[in-house]
Parts: structure tokens; C-alpha cells; sequence
């Protein structure tokens, strides 16, 4: 399997890992990943970018059966507003897909926060930058890639 950018800066900085994948053809829904890696779905992630009303881009990562309070995410980040990016503008602004987006190696920093219960597992799974490829490795390492704050987000 070719290697992503995501990989790529994990094996540089020598932190461990696991890679899984699966077969597709499309992007699947994170419930829908859980289920095919035989993962709890609490322990699995999705990326999900967002531009606030002041026009500045942030990155959220929450579980993928839970959904991202906007309210919540705005007041982590200090801003009035916040909403998702269309689609369209996915590729452009960080270099990964829908469905394969990976908070580590988009083309330029963003800040990144995580969802708190986070904490409460050893490993987390979240894209490896491309659809069908998750990575799994501890919160605290994915910190050693990506300056990543905790905050309360569902």
C-alpha cells in the first residue's frame, strides 16, 4: 500500500502505530468504518473541518457516532460562529478527501482540538489520509504530530 502524508510524518517523528484497512469504493459513514474494523465506535474518530465567522479554518476530531456541537466548537476556539466547509472545499484546503481526512499532514496547520473523551482510551483510530486506511496509536502520541486541545465538543 502507497503510503499518505499522515504516514509519512508518523514513521519520521518513529512513533508507533497500527494501520487497518478495508476495502471501498466511496467514503462510508464512521459508523459504518466501526463496524467494518470490528472497532467501538466511541474509539473511533472523524476529522471534520470548519471556517468560523471571522474566516479562520479549524480542525475538530470527535467520535463518529456523535456529532459536533457548532456552539461548543465556536466557544473552543474562541469564536462567535462556527460552520462546516462545503465538500468542494476539502481537497483544496487540506489535500485529503471526504471520508480520508487525517488531522496530521494537511498541506498547513490548522488549529485542532479533540473531543475529551479522548482521554479515556488507550489508542484512538482515525483516517490515515486516505478512504479505506485508519490509523490507531495513543492520544498523547497524535499530540507529538499535531498540537491538539482537548475540549468538550458533543
Amino acid at each position: 500500500m502507497e503510503k499518505t502524508n499522515a504516514m509519512r510524518l508518523i514513521e519520521k517523528k518513529d512513533i508507533e502505530y497500527e494501520l487497518m484497512s478495508f476495502e471501498s469504493d466511496s467514503a462510508l459513514s464512521g459508523n459504518e468504518v466501526a463496524s467494518r474494523l470490528g472497532l467501538d465506535p466511541d474509539t473511533v474518530f472523524k476529522t471534520l473541518v470548519t471556517v468560523s465567522s471571522s474566516n479562520r479554518h479549524y480542525v475538530f476530531m470527535i467520535p463518529v457516532a456523535s456529532s459536533l456541537d457548532l456552539k461548543k466548537a465556536a466557544k473552543a476556539a474562541g469564536e462567535k460562529k462556527i460552520e462546516m466547509i462545503k465538500d468542494r472545499e476539502l481537497l483544496p484546503l487540506t489535500g485529503y478527501v471526504h471520508g480520508g481526512c487525517s488531522p496530521i499532514g494537511m498541506k498547513k496547520p490548522f488549529p485542532t482540538f479533540i473531543d475529551e473523551t479522548a482521554v479515556l482510551f488507550d489508542r484512538i483510530y482515525f483516517s490515515a489520509g486516505r478512504i479505506g486506511c485508519q490509523v490507531a496509536m495513543a492520544p498523547s502520541d497524535l499530540m507529538k504530530l499535531v498540537p491538539i486541545r482537548y475540549a468538550d465538543l458533543i
